[in-house]
């Protein structure tokens, strides 16, 4: 055209097809994605105002599956399906864990005409076939010169590959050179006749991004979510600005095997259906369609009437979208939750127990004293746990304003364990109690909106800056004996992280915690105990306690209360328990638990004479009452409950029970317990019933730590230590769990299986764990495992039921089943992958999320498997899987054993590809410095660029590996400057991260601070967003300019007003910010 806009910048072709003018304009040359296609649209009507109907026509990737054959040529039309409107943007949305993807931006369908005018074609289609190839083939023949590029390629070049297979990246050659070299790796199509349409038209869902789909485990996963059939760069930039119909011509399988040759051809398929769609639809249709430009006015003007309401609205809708943000962060999170604790003990409680202590001058002190500090320690069974539940309750009234935080440290629930688990649970409980918090708000963007999990050092410094912004807390923890992760630094262990927390001048923070007497805690504490601060539970006031729960359970307990019409009777139980009691709560309550049997007054009279005097001594006397004929269950139980990772639901416990080991059938229902309220019979006083976290579910767990302790120390008589050996009873369970599962040699959906058989889910989840401690030494499991293997349909079962390589992964992700090779070797089973490869197993075989058996088990960890693989021919460079070779899926996992042995058969050191691109990347991340001085040794590129972090320096900068990690990469030549990634540099990464001493070190190298680039666009924007008060102030000192411009929040400014941090804003303000003006 002669005259265009001054707003325009597209070029056009202008002509007609049929009656209609037609205006045709392109993405300016190498540009791609939403923004450039809106772009487009958005200039087109400043020039041709009048424009009604649009059409997006070009080239896209095939989403191929059983339910849609697409192959390289034909076309897909974007059509509504199932609520969506045609097109899916893939990019915009939520990922939470252990759910799928969540779309939240909804995108418009086309203008009703052209959806009318797809309904009419297809039709004809139908009947009477198409004749897009022979309109292809009449350009050809009219222009010959088009022929070379977009005539038809050969079909021996449309090769669809099976997911696992990966064009090895370091391999320009084309795909029949590269990767046909095993033929199995091509999925076998039927071949097209006469009677098939060619090319085939489909219409359904488009995939649209800003990145181009190039991962076909990636395309597999939303076409099995979505029904996807296409992805491609542009319609989502469209479909809410320019109202069009989108239409894509295949020419790959968006996998990372690229067929260029067949971009021509689509593209001419695609113009050639949209001039066929054109065709159909009469000019007086499109006449009566209102104007594109007209529609986006008066969208323009309603949305000016509507903005007063919606300001009143907005103030709710903030409010929702809080609380949904809360609900996913506590999702994302996943804190197991203390309140099942606390209410258990508190259900065992007399009316004023503890309230002895609640009376102290101490206590009184530590409730007002600022950073103050009480150690309550004594023996198993004393009641400690008991004492917190009263004290919890007691701060809980009156209620305060002020957080009040506890957590319970549980031997029967490994959830309940580690310092990383007790810092979740404590922020989700300050973050309801006070509110919304944006350091949390912060650290859950960092993770790429829960997408991936924190460190336990990000979460620990997390919650110092929370606790750090209110006026004073309280906080309990109870039992931190039975802490897994005690020792190490204070984001490692509990110990130095309660002397961490205390040593604030700044915070003002009540702790109080109970243990038994265990050196490590009295050691690592001596700086915050002493005698004024420590109650040791073994005197009058806790006998007190004691006195008071005997005299309630006598007259209250369903059986004791036999003897409620003989007082004498009562006091006489009363004045024999407290005569032996020495301070245990455990002891007493394990003696009423056996006076409860007594049916008559001689039997009970007896039975008082004889009260063992040690909880040793109660155990064993119950182990000893088991009757012979229960004594098999029994042991089964106390075993799984000994050992279990988790509490067992009664329901498992059922079926584990009547699991039949020596011969087939392995399990019948008619061998379950008709009243599983009975299953306490077998041990009454060892176990308890309680309710779960989901308090719809009963779940069986061990009385007492105490318990525990006996039954796997030394301490048993001889007849009895056998059965809770490590080994023997990880034998028994796994022997058990897999019996079970080759019972369910059966096809039926996961859903039905979980309902029908309450142990599968137990069994699938924890037999291998068990069987790896144990296979060795126990040649009838190794046989159990074989048989086990052998059948298919309960080996796929229980890979369905748990991903054992991908256990968060959806369950709609129906990934093939891996070959058992890949499973025994990932698992680290090295007996079984010996008689594996024994009976000619493959070992180079593909499949599972990390690709074949040499990277599952280098992940893993399994030395010696890793070792055997090696030995029996296992390729060491194979591409594939996750971590895309197995160098990089051991690096990430910091094996130095495994990575050596790697290395020393070959494997290539600076291979691309991956989640983590290369190995020293993935050991950079992970901070693990042997593994990163091993691989730059053996000539590791130390700026070899790769991943969202940019490379080595820039990843371990910003996840904090200062000590370990960045010192040696500085040293081996890493650009300080080096850019990349989402931050840019390693500047903006530790700035971003809060790495104080990051940035020192980075600044002192040379760092540029006011290097431009990255999400936040430069360092002291990052840190201003993530309210790094003194990584701001380090910055400022070093000369970075306060009022630069760029980033997501356009300038440090903006940045820290976004989440109010108030200290930041004032300092920039001083050091000469600018206000922007509304």
């Amino acid at each position: 055209p002669e005259n265009l806009s001054p707003n325009d910048n597209n070029d056009y072709t202008l002509g007609k097809i049929g009656n209609h003018n037609i205006v045709i304009a392109v993405l300016p040359d190498g540009e791609y994605g939403l923004s450039p296609a809106a772009s487009v649209a958005k200039d087109m009507l400043y020039s041709f105002p009048s424009v009604r109907i649009g059409l997006m026509v070009g080239i896209g990737g095939g989403a191929p599956s059983l339910e849609h054959d697409i192959r390289l040529g034909d076309v897909v039309v974007s059509s509504p399906r199932d609520g969506n409107s045609g097109v899916f943007q893939y990019d915009f949305g939520k990922t939470i864990q252990d759910q799928s993807f969540q779309a939240t931006r909804f995108l418009n369908q086309p203008p009703p005409v052209l959806r009318a005018a797809v309904s009419g074609i297809k039709a004809v289609y139908e009947t009477d076939g198409h004749q897009l190839d022979e309109a292809i083939n009449g350009v050809l023949n009219s222009k010959p010169r088009l022929r070379t590029k977009y005539q038809r390629p050969q079909i021996g070049t449309d090769r669809l590959y099976q997911a696992s297979v990966v064009h090895p990246i370091d391999k320009d050659a084309s795909c029949r050179v590269a990767c046909d070299k095993d033929l199995s790796k091509l999925i076998s199509r039927p071949q097209r006749t006469e009677k098939d349409d060619i090319p085939a038209v489909h219409y359904g869902l488009i995939a649209s991004a800003n990145q181009l789909m190039k991962d076909a485990t990636a395309r597999d996963k939303l076409i099995a979510e979505k029904d996807v059939l296409c992805f491609e760069m542009e319609a989502a930039g469209l479909m809410n600005h320019f109202p069009c119909l989108i239409i894509r011509g295949i020419c790959d399988y968006s996998d990372s095997h690229k067929n260029d040759v067949w971009q021509g051809y689509a593209a001419m398929a695609a113009a050639a259906y949209a001039k066929d769609l054109l065709y159909r639809i009469a000019p007086n249709r499109i006449e009566v369609e209102r104007k594109i430009s007209d529609i986006l006015s008066s969208v323009k003007c309603e949305i000016h009437q509507m903005h007063t309401s919606v300001q009143d609205i907005n103030i709710g809708v903030k409010d929702l979208e809080h609380a949904q943000k809360r609900e996913d962060i506590n999702r994302w999170l996943h804190a197991p939750d203390p309140s099942t604790n606390y209410n258990k003990a508190f259900k065992q409680r007399s009316e004023n127990s503890g309230v002895w202590f609640l009376e102290t001058s101490l206590f009184n002190t530590w409730r007002t004293e600022k950073n103050s500090f009480i150690w309550l320690q004594g023996k198993p069974g004393c009641g400690k746990t008991i004492l917190s539940s009263t004290i919890i309750s007691d701060l809980y009234n009156p209620p305060s304003s002020r957080p009040l935080l506890y957590f319970y440290f549980d031997f029967n629930d490994k959830a309940k364990q580690t310092l990383d688990n007790m810092i979740r649970s404590l922020i989700i409980q300050l973050c309801s109690q006070v509110g919304s918090s944006q350091h949390l708000y912060t650290l859950y963007s960092s993770c790429e909106d829960g997408r991936r999990q924190p460190t336990t050092e990000s979460l620990c410094r997390t919650f110092l800056h929370m606790i750090d912004q209110i006026e004073e807390a309280w906080l309990v923890l109870d039992a931190l004996d039975e802490c897994n992760t005690r020792e190490g630094s204070s984001t490692e262990g509990i110990l130095s992280w309660i002397q961490g927390l205390l040593s604030s001048i700044q915070r003002n923070v009540h702790l109080l915690v109970t243990s038994r007497l265990i050196h490590d805690i009295e050691s690592e504490l001596s700086e915050l105990i002493h005698d004024g601060n420590k109650i040791v539970l073994h005197d009058t006031p806790i006998t007190e306690d004691i006195r008071a729960y005997v005299h309630k359970r006598v007259r209250s307990d369903l059986r004791l209360k036999r003897w409620q019409s003989r007082p004498n009777v009562q006091k006489e139980i009363e004045s024999y328990i407290m005569e032996k009691v020495d301070g245990m709560f455990r002891w007493a309550a394990c003696q009423l638990d056996a006076l409860d049997k007594c049916l008559d007054y001689p039997t009970l009279k007896k039975a008082l004479k004889r009260l063992p005097t040690t909880l040793d001594e109660t155990y064993e006397r119950i182990l000893r009452g088991i009757p012979d004929e229960y004594e098999q269950s029994s042991m089964r139980l106390l075993q799984f409950l000994t050992y279990s990772e988790r509490p067992i639901r009664i329901e498992e416990a059922i079926d584990a029970l009547a699991v039949e080991t020596q011969e087939e059938p392995y399990f019948d229902v008619q061998n379950r317990m008709p009243d599983t309220k009975e299953i306490s019979a077998y041990f009454a006083g060892l176990v308890h019933q309680i309710k779960g976290e989901d308090k719809e579910v009963i779940v069986l767990q061990l009385a007492h730590f105490s318990v525990k302790e006996y039954l796997i120390s030394t301490r048993l008589h001889d007849g009895a230590k056998q059965p809770f050996l490590e080994i023997p009873a990880k034998a028994s369970i796994a022997t058990i769990c897999l019996a079970y599962l080759s019972h369910l040699d059966i096809e039926l959906d996961i859903d039905t299986i979980k309902r029908e058989f309450p142990f599968a889910d137990y069994s699938a989840t924890y037999w291998m764990a068990n069987a790896v401690v144990a296979e060795g030494n126990d040649d009838a499991l190794q046989d159990l495992i074989r048989h086990f293997f052998h059948r298919r349909i309960a080996y796929q079962n229980c890979y369905r039921l748990y991903k054992v390589d991908n256990p968060t992964a959806s369950r709609r992700d129906e990934e093939c089943v891996p070959h058992t090779l890949y499973y025994a070797s990932f698992g680290g089973l090295i007996s079984t992958v010996k008689r594996l490869l024994a009976d000619g197993a493959d070992v180079n075989a593909q499949g599972g999320r990390y690709g074949n058996a040499l990277q599952a088990a280098s992940y893993g960890g399994h030395e010696k498997v890793v070792e055997r693989l090696l030995a029996k021919g296992a390729d060491v460079n194979a591409q594939g899987g996750y971590y895309r070779n197995a160098l990089q899926a051991a690096s990430y996992r910091g094996d130095e054993k495994v990575v050596e042995r790697l290395l020393a058969n070959g494997a290539n050191v600076n291979a691309q590809g991956g989640y983590y691109r290369n190995a020293l990347y993935a050991a950079s991340y992970r901070g693990d410095e042997k593994v990163v001085e091993r691989l730059l040794a053996k000539g590791a590129d130390v700026n070899a660029h790769s991943g969202r972090y940019g490379n080595a320096l820039y990843t371990a900068s910003y996840r904090g590996h200062e000590k370990k990690v960045v010192e040696r990469l500085l040293a081996e030549g890493a650009d300080v400057n080096a850019q990349g990634g989402d931050y840019g540099d390693a500047l903006q990464a530790a700035s971003e991260g809060g790495q104080e001493k990051l940035v020192e070190r980075l600044l002192a190298e040379g760092a540029d601070v006011n290097a431009q680039g990255g999400y936040y666009g430069n360092a002291l924007q990052a840190a201003s967003y993530g309210g790094n008060e003194k990584i701001v102030e380090r910055l400022l000192a070093e000369g970075a300019d306060v009022n630069a411009q760029g980033g997501r929040y356009g300038n440090a400014l903006q940045a820290a007003s976004y989440h109010r941090y108030e200290k930041i804003v004032e300092r920039l303000l001083a050091e000469g910010a600018v206000k922007q003006s509304p």
